[in-house]
């Protein structure tokens, strides 16, 4: 306990990591930090209360919202609008943007999936929130759509938070990864998890494998080389878990496009771009199956996008893999 680091701790000591250091930044991360709690205590208790189940409502890309991610996004959009730090918000429920106005000139804008995984809630399986931070483009009074259609690479800080045994938070403002493990006799993030590097060589591969018939030729033989060579066979089916698992244990996350979907069902925006930015902070590798996704163009806001990530030389042997087996049946 001596050595002790809180979340708020660390941030405020690396705050000169920051590539506009004016605690603007520190107080966002902050101020995520502090909703991740509240949303950490309500799924906790979920099996208590009357919050789960279907909302009756469908999100931005018509599916069925779970009370929880409806509660989720309610208290991020509160905890960030009442921060004074950012100018605008984007989350995967809602169907646009949403503008903040501060006292201040907030520079930045945050996009965020309030609760991935949410189909998992009631059956009590690891779900969470992802999080991405740009730093504002436009000059104009209210931000535009502009400042949230930029590349994964202008991202200034992403992370997620694992609801599930424990509760975490692992982020990057693109020097490291690290990870903090919720104290629940504290109330507080600490580190437990600090310069997160992603193991090169792993046998462990996620996928949705009820989909296998409808995949490209390429990523059919890459599961089939995987079983060949006793691969050990993971998926839970919340993309934050599954990527979390990646990022401690190593191995190869896929969401691949189908012949009904070719651009998969995972946001880049979202889900995407901000697990991409962490894996590539911690030595890993993300891509489309043809380029990095992190140099995707983003032209709308929920924008899907195939993703292979993890250790760098799966996600490479699968993006051969597609190449050569273009144009094949």
């Amino acid at each position: 306990m001596n050595n002790l680091i809180t979340l708020d701790e660390f941030i405020i000591r690396r705050q000169k990591d920051f590539p506009f250091a004016s605690g603007e930044l520190s107080g966002l991360l902050r101020d995520i930090g502090l909703a991740s709690k509240i949303i950490s205590r309500e799924v906790n208790k979920a099996g208590l209360a009357d919050i789960t189940g279907i909302a009756g409502n469908e999100n931005s890309s018509g599916e069925a919202q779970q009370k929880l991610d409806v509660m989720a996004d309610n208290l991020l959009i509160s905890c960030l609008k009442n921060s004074g730090e950012c100018c605008g918000i984007a989350s995967e429920e809602n169907d646009t943007f949403v503008p903040i106005h501060s006292s201040g000139n907030a520079k930045y804008v945050v996009i965020f999936d309030p609760l991935d995984g949410s189909s998992n809630i009631d059956v009590n399986v690891s779900i969470g929130t992802i999080f991405a931070i740009y730093r504002r483009k436009s000059t104009s009074a209210e931000v535009q759509l502009e400042d949230f259609l930029q590349s994964g690479t202008e991202q200034v800080a992403a992370g997620y938070v694992l609801y599930g045994s424990s509760t975490m938070l692992v982020y990057t403002t693109g020097k490291g990864v690290n990870g903090f493990t919720l104290d629940p006799s504290i109330g507080e993030f600490c580190l437990s998890h600090p310069d997160i590097k992603l193991p090169e060589k792993a046998d462990i591969y996620s996928v949705n494998h009820s989909a296998y018939r409808e995949f490209e030729p390429g990523v059919k033989k890459f599961i089939d080389d995987c079983i060949e060579d006793a691969f050990k066979f993971r998926y839970i089916g919340s993309m934050v878990a599954d990527v979390h698992r990646t990022l401690l244990k190593g191995g190869i996350f896929m969401y691949p496009g189908t012949e009904k979907a070719t651009n998969g069902k995972l946001r880049l925006l979202y889900e995407c771009n901000p697990l991409s930015f962490i894996v590539e902070q911690a030595g890993g590798k993300a891509s489309d199956g043809r380029s990095r996704i992190l140099e995707q163009k983003a032209e709308k806001l929920h924008q899907r996008t195939p993703v292979y990530i993890g250790s760098s030389q799966l996600v490479e042997k699968v993006e051969k893999l597609i190449q050569e087996t273009k144009g094949n049946n």
